[in-house]
């Protein structure tokens, strides 16, 4: 079991294409969100071979069946003309006037799950995966431009708050800004926020 403070992606885990045979390999991957553990166990695979989505795998250097973390990411673009005023500008509000366009480059975070074994410890897994993707789509040998990350996070508090400690900030600034723009009723739920990272300033 790791010890708090101990345990560090880069130099623990190996980070690997999650593929069926990885997944017969390693012990199940199992987070305490239903939801999640049903996409990484089922669903993830269906979305690699549609390209509709590609998901990695960190697996633990000193037990190579144990799977630390998964995230699933995708193409995604962030489409200026479909948002609301308010929100628009505060999403243009880092981008150079000469380059304030309609569409903006990004990548999606899909799914993101830490295991259970991994969660709670003090290892802050959740924060190293999102530094890393930081660090992914910033690098020169990228081989595509990306300015923002952007993600649907749960609608609950402990959700949005790992996203905005880690540099996130909700499009819309309220719910009820979300949910105009969204047209819901006010009898539907609001299930998830969208929340976009600038790369710019990373």
């Amino acid at each position: 079991m790791p010890s708090p403070d101990s345990f560090i992606l880069e130099r623990d885990a190996v980070m690997c294409h999650y593929t069926e045979y990885v997944a017969d390999y390693c012990e199940p991957f199992y987070c305490k969100d239903k939801d999640l553990d049903e996409f990484f166990s089922k669903d993830a695979f269906l979305y690699d071979t549609e390209l509709l989505g590609k998901t990695y795998a960190w697996i633990d250097t000193a037990n190579p069946t144990q799977i630390v973390a998964m995230v699933t990411l995708a193409n995604d673009s962030v489409k200026a003309k479909f948002i609301a005023g308010s929100a628009r500008n505060r999403l243009q509000r880092s981008v150079a006037n000469a380059k304030r366009g309609m569409n903006y480059p990004a990548v999606l975070i899909g799914r993101l799950g830490v295991s259970a074994e991994f969660r709670g410890k003090g290892l802050n897994i959740g924060s190293q995966i999102l530094d890393f993707i930081k660090g992914w789509f910033c690098t020169s040998d990228n081989k595509t431009g990306c300015r923002f990350i952007v993600v649907d996070a749960y609608n609950n508090e402990k959700t949005l708050s790992f996203y905005e400690k880690n540099g996130f900030k909700p499009l819309y600034k309220t719910e009820q800004e979300e949910r105009d723009f969204l047209g819901l009723s006010p009898n539907e739920t609001l299930n998830t926020r969208f929340m976009f990272f600038d790369l710019k300033l990373a």
